[in-house]
């Protein structure tokens, strides 16, 4: 992973690594979000953002929808996804690649829906299938800053 300045003309964004923020703020933002908003692109290019529910497990973002879905169906078009969080104050952005799951290892199956189900009132997700997919993200670039010390704590990853 490279952490590097985000290229952002016009904002003052310092070369100096002071103020960048560590991965676990990310961590931390993603882990106690509630609601996770996506972007995907329609097949007529244009694009979709809807909000999905979600888990955040070792680094990775893990989210159902219907197979039906818009999001769903733009998604097994052209699986290119943006994650961000509700918050404009604290800063998460993920781009990157959407992996459908229609299995998972029991562990991983169980870690998610224990995790979901904590989250969201008892919901608890079947497992995944063809019918019941559960997404991932493979993150390719991430952004992250912190409203009350921008620019100085913009941040970015980039991904082998």
């Amino acid at each position: 992973m490279k952490v590097i300045r985000p290229k952002m003309q016009d904002y003052g964004i310092h070369e100096s690594r002071e103020g960048m923020l560590t991965w676990d703020f990310v961590d931390e933002q993603m882990a106690q979000s509630r609601n996770y908003w996506i972007g995907t692109t329609r097949p007529d290019g244009r694009p979709h953002a809807a909000p999905v529910w979600g888990v955040w497990l070792d680094g990775h973002l893990y989210f159902g929808t219907s197979p039906n879905a818009r999001k769903a169906r733009n998604l097994d078009n052209n699986p290119a996804l943006v994650v961000h969080l509700e918050s404009g104050d604290d800063v998460v952005i993920l781009e990157g690649t959407a992996v459908k799951l229609t299995e998972m290892p029991p562990n991983l199956y169980e870690t998610f829906s224990t995790a979901y189900a904590a989250k969201y009132a008892g919901f608890k997700p079947n497992a995944p299938s063809e019918n019941e997919p559960i997404y991932t993200l493979r993150i390719q670039t991430a952004m992250a800053w912190q409203e009350k010390n921008f620019p100085q704590s913009a941040t970015r990853w980039e991904f082998d």
